[in-house]
């Protein structure tokens, strides 16, 4: 049976929608969950829930009583030895658990999960792979969102052959495309690091040239490629975006009778809408380039959420993702 390392600290609202969202998947996937925080709260809280035996079973509380802050340097984090998101680490470091998933410090997160567990031989730089909606029926990814400011033309294209392999091995895309972030289709347009790694891509069968912002949400491509500073910023404006079209509908029908009459004619509409914007049905992020799956997910996350991202950080384990990548990057190697 597969075992997820649960990191139960360090989430913006505690443990609650860490538990709850366990307890959701827990019902659906068959997996045994190592929860690691206080372990006197969490089994209150569980006990609280009134959870059947064979959950109970399935999870088993590991102690940690403390966390790195949000507002903490990444670069304590492994000379923290106490923390819940250390021990979760260490857990699958040591063979102990399949995956990972913390709410937790997100750069606490990538740099113990990147000394502790190792990153792919040939991998330049892990990326967080981040999935945006689409008005199609499948979701694009992108990366690096947030993990590398700085990168240099390799990464780009490591990153590219990672999220190739991800689309196709995780969310079974049959011909995944790949397309490189700039602020025009035309292959002269880009800052010089965009322009050296188009140089560099085109050379693979699945680049499909350079995409704009937009070519995100209108499933032209599947894979979208830039730097972390970049790709950190198309995901905060996307939420940031989401939330404001979700105030603004809100706002408009409030304001009279019969927009409030064509809403409930429209309402399954809105809803479908909600659901595929809503961050929280796409969980996390996996940190591709890590040696074993390792699910980033939002601070804020809603027990939703979290039941969203053990079903990827189990999907990982299930198509052996880091072993594809680890094959493609080998391959490479030999061929050089």
């Amino acid at each position: 049976m597969l075992q997820i390392a649960l990191d139960a600290m360090g989430a913006d609202n505690g443990i609650e929608p860490v538990v709850c969202g366990l307890l959701q998947a827990l019902q659906k996937r068959n997996f045994k969950a190592l929860l690691v925080g206080d372990t006197n709260a969490l089994k209150s809280f569980l006990d609280s829930k009134k959870p059947t035996n064979d959950m109970l079973q399935r999870i088993e509380l590991i102690h940690a009583d403390d966390y790195i802050r949000m507002d903490e340097q990444a670069s304590n984090a492994n000379k923290r030895t106490t923390t819940s998101i250390y021990h979760a680490i260490g857990l699958v470091k040591n063979n102990q658990a399949d995956a990972c998933v913390s709410a937790g410090h997100s750069g606490a997160t990538m740099s113990l999960a990147t000394l502790q567990i190792g990153r792919i031989k040939g991998v330049s730089r892990p990326a967080i792979c981040t999935c945006m909606p689409t008005i199609e029926e499948r979701c694009s990814i992108i990366l690096d969102a947030g993990a590398n400011t700085d990168c240099k033309p390799e990464y780009l294209v490591d990153f590219a052959l990672m999220g190739f392999h991800y689309a196709k091995h995780v969310l079974h895309y049959e011909s995944p495309s790949v397309g490189l972030l700039a602020n025009g289709e035309e292959d002269s347009k880009g800052n010089d690091l965009t322009k050296q790694t188009f140089q560099l891509l085109k050379h693979y069968d699945f680049f499909k040239g350079n995409v704009e912002g937009s070519d995100i949400f209108n499933g032209s491509v599947d894979v979208i490629v830039c730097d972390g500073f970049m790709g950190n910023l198309v995901l905060k404006a996307s939420e940031g975006v989401a939330s404001s079209i979700s105030t603004i509908l809100k706002a408009e029908i409030k304001k009279s009778f019969i927009s409030s009459l064509g809403y409930f004619l429209v309402k399954p509409a809105f809803q479908a809408l909600k659901t595929k914007i809503d961050y929280a049905e796409y969980g996390g992020a996996p940190l591709l380039g890590i040696k074993k799956p390792v699910i980033i997910s939002h601070g804020k996350s809603n027990a939703r959420a979290m039941e969203c991202a053990i079903y990827q950080a189990v999907d990982a384990c299930d198509s052996k993702i880091c072993d594809k990548i680890t094959e493609a990057f080998e391959f490479i190697a030999t061929t050089k």
